[in-house]
């Protein structure tokens, strides 16, 4: 199977234009992989660079990836973290967090990343909120290539991040002229991310910044670079849950959804995140219409 995914172009914060390639009219997850937004390469030499205010969450996983540039974690339990490339920030939201994203200042040239959603399953989507900072992560080796195992296990090799359903996350970096193939779990659907580079991923080209799905049932993942080249593997078992998933929330219910809402408009339950110089995100109105749980794509 290749479903070949165009991303929407969407702006985020007062200077950041991502590619949306989660949800999708096509294609709502992939595993309990729920949101992707890929950004850049941008030169920021003279602009604010990230400025994304402090805004909720509830019931999900944010993980922050960079391929260049820095970006500046602040959350409502007090961390305060820059990450750079190749780090993983990974912050569970649990029943409620708050967070900001910002370029420090200074800041590097370039800003290139994604920032990404992992759905937390029913049984889990009530912990306890807490920051994970990772700046050491285990790599796969071959000829040409190099896999960083940012989430979940990858050929043998497993990322200190905690995870809530079986899934897995990797930033691969191909060498031009490289052949190869990667392992895979045939319980797993997968897709891939381009970051750059022209490559080619079971014989179909994928642009930068656009995504290939690929189904359930593989057992390798063939991988011709035409030039240097990143990409990002996603992967996990299907998940199976119906969820609602609305601004920087996932529940099971509309009712889920308007909680949160009203919380965070009165101040509650999602805490204060101190230091960052500005005012938080307003909750957008609620649409016109009822809030249905939806379950994965077929």
């Amino acid at each position: 199977m290749h479903e070949l995914l165009a991303p929407k172009h969407v702006r985020l914060g007062e200077s950041t234009h991502v590619r949306r390639l989660l949800p999708n009219l096509g294609r709502r997850m992939v595993g309990a992989w729920a949101f992707v937004d890929h950004y850049g390469p941008d030169d920021i030499a003279d602009e604010p660079g990230m400025q994304v205010a402090p805004h909720p969450h509830m019931g999900l996983q944010t993980v922050s990836w960079l391929h260049d540039g820095e970006v500046l974690h602040r959350d409502s339990l007090g961390s305060l973290r820059t990450i750079r490339p190749r780090e993983l920030g990974l912050m569970t939201s649990g029943r409620a967090i708050s967070h900001s994203e910002e370029s420090p200042r200074p800041h590097p040239r370039l800003l290139h990343g994604a920032q990404l959603w992992v759905a937390l399953p029913d049984a889990h989507r009530h912990v306890d909120p807490h920051f994970e900072h990772h700046p050491d992560l285990p790599l796969v080796t071959a000829p040409g290539l190099t896999a960083t195992v940012i989430l979940g296990e990858l050929d043998g090799a497993r990322s200190p991040g905690t995870t809530y359903s079986p899934l897995v996350g990797a930033d691969l970096t191909l060498a031009r002229g490289t052949r190869t193939s990667l392992p895979l779990d045939p319980d797993f659907e997968y897709a891939v991310l381009s970051m750059s580079g022209e490559v080619h991923v079971d014989g179909v080209p994928v642009l930068p910044g656009s995504m290939l799905y690929l189904g359930c049932g593989r057992t390798e993942l063939p991988l011709r670079a035409e030039s240097d080249a990143g990409l990002m593997l996603l992967g996990g078992e299907p998940f199976e849950e119906r969820i609602v998933m609305w601004w920087n929330f996932i529940g099971r219910s509309q009712a889920d959804i308007e909680e949160a809402r009203n919380d965070w408009t009165e101040g509650t339950r999602f805490g204060e995140v101190h230091g960052y110089a500005g005012d938080r995100l307003p909750a957008p109105a609620l649409p016109p219409v009822a809030l249905k749980p939806r379950g994965r794509v077929r």
